[in-house]
């Protein structure tokens, strides 16, 4: 296989998933490019860590009151998955439609948000808008369920608006205040119901722990409403229908896709790309998948111009050092730390700042987060003990002896291959240079010959290039 093949393939994990091993990447160019984003946008079983094993090790995700072992607890999954566009697509909505455990106070009713972005996030726009407006998580977050016929609540109708759908400038205030008549009734259902229902699906039967949606006829405002144009009798369904039929709501959510999965910056040739998506959004019916198809398959993102265009957001950054470690693939004490880590460098999972989500792009990246992103990345590499590394270093040794430049460049390539300017390759020759030619001819576990490779991968993953996906 070419070498340009694996890179073009490293670069489709890196933004179709969180990057991949060596191995992995020589698996997937054998079956072909097109079949693999076929089988990435049709995931299947995703042989994830399972339930029960983790529940062994860490009572604390049995219940996901808590927002940190639910954020573990998803960490998990997008480690272990066999389906990374399926995480990956969940955290661009979870990105999308922030809901936060501030409000909640409690994480179970998120993890089953994310898991509803597992089901409909690859399929219908409008489904997946009105699976998120049945969200009990969503309901709580916004205050839909505060929104009577009687006395709306317009949170929500402006948030589906501005922030999930059309985007600002595309709709007026009456717009609003009708979006949010049609959503009225939309709510969870009733303590005594609720404590019935969850005593046959749940561990915890009462209160906020078993949250579900349910409408409310009798408190949905029935009557005549004009929206964007349109006048009946809508319900919160029709005004979804209404919404993914205009043009701003093609550009708003096309845009963003582009922007997480292509380029934080959208310049002449992604508008090109992005008309494309358009037609394909109305051509598919509004399908995200084909949407998606579409852009993976466009030159503009096969591109070795498009490689490397992106800031990995924190989890993204924490997630693929780890899988390039090899490290927490079962359960380990310490996985809620990793999620801290996120946290530390700016995306607490679960955690939105606000209903905006996070700053994404260059706002990742300050002086402290980097810091951060800096030390988590080169402790996960320089762990000799992890089997990825021990992986790099097999590999490594194969080679037979290896000058300075040699040991700089296949390190390089089995952690991407990760592309770097001139200057940066330049001052890893000259610190490898320091111990001269390296040999891995009969080399042990931790001996110093290891730990040469060790050094070079944390310096390596400490470069402004592998902050770049």
């Amino acid at each position: 296989m070419s070498n340009q093949d694996i890179a073009l393939m490293g670069h489709l994990m890196r933004r179709a998933g969180f990057g991949a091993s060596r191995d992995e990447l020589e698996e997937r160019v054998d079956k072909g490019y097109e079949a693999v984003v076929e089988e990435l946008l049709y995931p299947g079983d995703p042989q994830n860590l399972p339930d029960d094993i983790i529940r062994r090790y860490h009572t604390e995700q049995a219940e996901m009151r808590l927002s940190d072992g639910a954020a573990a607890y998803w960490l998990y999954r997008m480690i272990t998955s066999r389906c990374p566009l399926e995480e990956k697509l969940s955290l661009f909505w979870h990105s999308l439609f922030a809901t936060g455990y501030s409000k909640l106070n409690q994480a179970r009713a998120l993890v089953n948000q994310i898991e509803m972005f597992r089901r409909h996030g690859m399929g219908s726009f409008p489904n997946l808008l009105v699976e998120l407006s049945k969200d009990p998580a969503m309901i709580i977050w916004l205050d839909n369920n505060e929104n009577h016929k009687d006395a709306i609540n317009e949170n929500y109708g402006r948030e589906l608006l501005e922030l999930f759908s059309m985007g600002i400038g595309n709709y007026t205030e009456d717009d609003i205040k009708e979006c949010a008549r049609a959503f009225t009734g939309w709510t969870l259902g009733n303590a005594e119901y609720m404590a019935m229902r969850a005593s046959r699906d749940s561990i915890w039967p009462y209160s906020r722990i078993s949250w579900f949606y349910e409408y409310r006829e009798g408190d949905h405002d029935d009557g005549e409403k004009t929206f964007l144009g349109e006048t009946g009798r809508f319900n919160g369904e029709d005004i979804v229908e209404i919404i993914v039929r205009q043009e701003a709501t093609a550009h708003f959510v096309c845009t963003r896709l582009f922007q997480f999965f292509a380029a934080d910056d959208v310049d002449e040739a992604g508008e090109e790309v992005i008309g494309a998506m358009i037609r394909t959004y109305f051509d598919s019916n509004y399908e995200i998948r084909s949407i998606l198809r579409t852009l993976f398959h466009s030159d503009y993102f096969k591109s070795e111009a498009a490689r490397f265009a992106r800031v990995k957001g924190p989890v993204e950054l924490v997630v693929g050092a780890v899988k390039l470690a090899g490290s927490y693939t079962a359960p380990t004490q310490g996985i809620e730390q990793v999620a801290r880590q996120a946290m530390y460098m700016g995306q607490g999972l679960l955690q939105p700042p606000s209903v905006e989500g996070w700053h994404e792009g260059v706002e990742w990246v300050d002086s402290g987060a980097l810091v951060e992103r800096v030390n988590f990345v080169a402790h996960e590499l320089a762990n000799l003990e992890n089997p990825g590394v021990r992986k790099i270093i097999d590999r490594l040794a194969g080679e037979g002896v290896l000058s300075p430049e040699d040991l700089v460049d296949h390190c390089l390539d089995l952690l991407g291959p990760m592309e770097v300017s001139r200057e940066t390759r330049a001052s890893l020759v000259e610190y490898a240079s320091h111990q001269g030619d390296l040999s891995l001819h009969d080399h042990q576990p931790g001996d110093e010959a290891e730990k040469r490779v060790g050094s070079l991968l944390s310096l390596a993953t400490a470069t402004k290039e592998f902050q770049l996906a």
